[in-house]
């Protein structure tokens, strides 16, 4: 049953066997598992099937250090699955690993473990196979490049994408027209309210746009509300699970930026591989980590890079409108795919992977709509020559130039963290303010990998790197990521740590996370995969705790 939380004010709601705060990856994921399993759930969503005014201003954040963007907090149906491009990947072996130097990190579930869970995540929610990450797979388009270098100390990583990404509101939404499934929406969890003597929690405390509230009673309660969101609600809920002060703590995301050209030795026409393409459903392309035997050397992050080619329309506004347009007409682009679909189709600007960009992610109305189709023809030269390049083959110019983009991992440092601000959102609960930046060992992590490219390249011949990263400031890789992972974390340990290996809060056992805030290490991999994969494994662990309950 889909409603509001004004249409059920006075009315009589079962208490669930699990209630779920929050509709993106990690909350829809969690309620589609356990609805199949035969459990009753809830699933309270603050916003509503579209955007609204009143829920784009629960978004507002503070930040000190990196700038948190206010669209990857979405309110709506679907959570930031209704922005994101679908870029993702699996962890490392090394990411769940504790380091030499650092004993303390590391995760207490093993990579194996996760496996299983990737390939169900593959399977049921439409990310790309295990396979495809491994050799043998997607990196088979290497050899239709015009570059094969063979690195020593790199390693390649693999990033994949559906065509069409995720949008797990609209697509799992069928879950909750059945039975045993609600979801409510405009319904903001303000605080969880527990016994009296501070015991088990009750009740998820709901409030609608207008401020009415009402509690939600449920056996097992699920914050999936993100890695800002979980930790703020946590701390509303008078620091509920923060007995060692570690709520909010250990922020990490993948700062990211521009920095680093490359002059190639020999103009290049084709790098899918490299550069990124469309085949058999998924787009992705592979970057560029230090080997895990250099990370481990040089005691050194596992931070990434992506080659990006430069091409005259390059950096053009209009051609960034032009393909938003193109996106967004879905016959359009439907019609595009279909006709390719059995190519291989290299990406042709970096718009086209939707990644973050101000102009895509901005609420537009009828003139803001009118300001895009502007932009194509005030940019009419570029816009033509990108899409003759998609209309004739091999139009495309060569490639003497690749600008590089930096992917950082961040160390899970307990000074990077969220806490409570002075200021309220229309509710009167205290806003976040999100304090992080990278660390010495984050920058030099990255400056590392700079050094090694730059040699690699000299020794293989594919051309020069030029970078003044190690003597940069202030410090240039400084864009938010989205990625807001690490401030629930897991561990066994409860004064390090926020949940135990099932993702349930030590002290109080009837209150889980889901989501990126639960990893205490992040890699470089865009977190959603994990996510899921980690949803598919609490909602099971839930099952079957279930099954004990009268």
């Amino acid at each position: 049953m889909i409603l509001a939380l004004s249409e059920v004010l006075g009315e009589a709601l079962p208490t669930y066997d699990v209630c779920v705060v929050g509709s993106g990856p990690a909350g829809t994921t969690v309620a589609a598992e356990l609805a199949a399993a035969g459990r009753s759930v809830c699933v309270l969503e603050s916003g509503t099937r579209r955007t609204t005014p009143y829920a784009d201003r629960l978004r507002a954040v503070e930040s000190e250090g990196l700038a948190i963007k206010e669209y990857s907090r979405e309110r709506v149906l679907g959570g930031a699955s209704t922005t994101w491009a679908g870029l993702s990947a699996p962890l490392d072996e090394i990411d769940c690993e504790p380091r030499p130097s650092r004993p303390e990190w590391g995760w207490p579930i093993p990579r194996a473990e996760l496996s299983a869970d990737y390939r169900r995540a593959a399977e049921r929610y439409r990310f790309a196979p295990l396979e495809l990450f491994e050799p043998g797979g997607f990196d088979a388009l290497r050899e239709r490049g015009d570059l094969r270098p063979a690195w020593r100390e790199l390693e390649e990583k693999v990033f994949l994408a559906a065509a069409e990404p995720q949008d797990f509101g609209r697509e799992w939404r069928a879950v909750f027209e059945g039975e045993g499934a609600d979801l409510i929406l405009d319904a903001t969890v303000v605080r969880l309210e527990r016994t009296p003597g501070g015991g088990r929690v009750t009740a998820a405390l709901a409030a609608t746009s207008d401020g009415r509230r009402r509690p939600v009673a449920a056996r097992r309660f699920v914050l999936a509300t993100g890695g800002i969101e979980n930790a703020r609600l946590l701390l509303l809920s008078d620091g509920l699970g923060n007995e060692h002060d570690q709520v909010g703590r250990c922020l990490m995301n993948h700062p990211k930026n521009y920095h680093g050209l490359i002059r190639l030795a020999r103009p290049v026409r084709e790098l899918p591989y490299f550069f990124g393409c469309l085949q058999a459903g998924y787009a992705g392309y592979a970057g560029l980590r230090l080997s895990e035997r250099v990370q481990r050397e040089r005691d050194c992050l596992n931070a990434y890079v992506r080659f990006e080619p430069l091409f005259p329309w390059s950096d053009s506004l209009g051609v960034e409108a032009f393909v938003l347009l193109v996106k967004r007409s879905r016959r359009l682009l439907t019609f595009w795919k279909r006709r390719h679909a059995d190519e291989v189709v290299t990406l042709r600007d970096y718009a086209e992977t939707g990644d973050d960009s101000e102009l895509a992610n901005e609420r537009k109305s009828f003139l803001g709509w009118l300001r895009v189709i502007g932009l194509v023809f005030a940019d009419a030269v570029p816009v033509a020559r990108y899409v003759l390049s998609r209309l004739r083959n091999g139009a495309s110019p060569v490639v003497s130039t690749i600008r590089v983009r930096n992917f950082m991992e961040m160390e899970p440092c307990p000074q990077n963290r969220v806490v409570l601000s002075d200021a309220a959102d229309a509710h009167g609960s205290a806003l976040p303010l999100v304090r992080h930046a990278p660390t010495a060992l984050d920058r030099r992590s990255l400056v590392a990998l700079h050094e090694v490219l730059g040699a690699e390249l000299e020794r293989t011949g594919v051309g020069l790197l030029e970078s003044d990263l190690a003597d940069a400031d202030p410090w240039p890789i400084d864009y938010d990521a989205s990625h807001h992972m690490g401030t629930t974390r897991m561990g066994t340990d409860p004064a390090r740590s926020v949940v135990d290996t099932d993702c349930r809060l030590h002290a109080v056992d009837n209150v889980y996370l889901a989501g990126a805030s639960v990893f205490p290490t992040s890699g470089c991999a865009n977190p959603t995969f994990t996510i899921v994969a980690l949803a598919i494994r609490l909602a099971r662990h839930l099952a079957r705790s279930e099954e004990g309950v009268a």
